[in-house]
């Protein structure tokens, strides 16, 4: 079955300890759900840097930065799909991103 990757774009972070407690409360229940084609649970990342074919670098992330990612398995892609419908980053007016992972043999 296929890997694919959820790159989280946008969402807020939360402003108290109890808006907290529930976002990581629908974010496990979230995983929960997914069971056991969660991969891997992934986690949030910072501000990131890009570097261009001429070599330059950008410090702002691009045009929508990610704010973290999953992987999952799943028959296919609009499974996949499905599967982040339910995402609490949507809650949170982020996106979700989803891309088959292709297995290269190096």
């Amino acid at each position: 079955m296929p890997n694919f990757l959820f790159v989280y774009h946008g969402g807020s972070m939360p402003e108290s300890e109890e808006e907290q407690t529930k976002i990581m409360a629908a974010w496990g229940a979230w995983f929960q759900g997914l069971g056991d084609s969660v991969v891997e649970p992934g986690n949030p990342v910072g501000m990131s840097k890009t570097v261009n074919s001429d070599g330059s670098v950008a410090d702002n992330g691009g045009a929508n930065p990610a704010s973290g990612y999953t992987v999952v398995s799943a028959g296919t892609i609009d499974e996949a799909v499905g599967k982040a419908k339910s995402c609490p980053m949507l809650d949170g007016g982020g996106s979700v991103e989803v891309a088959e992972i292709h297995v290269v043999e190096m």
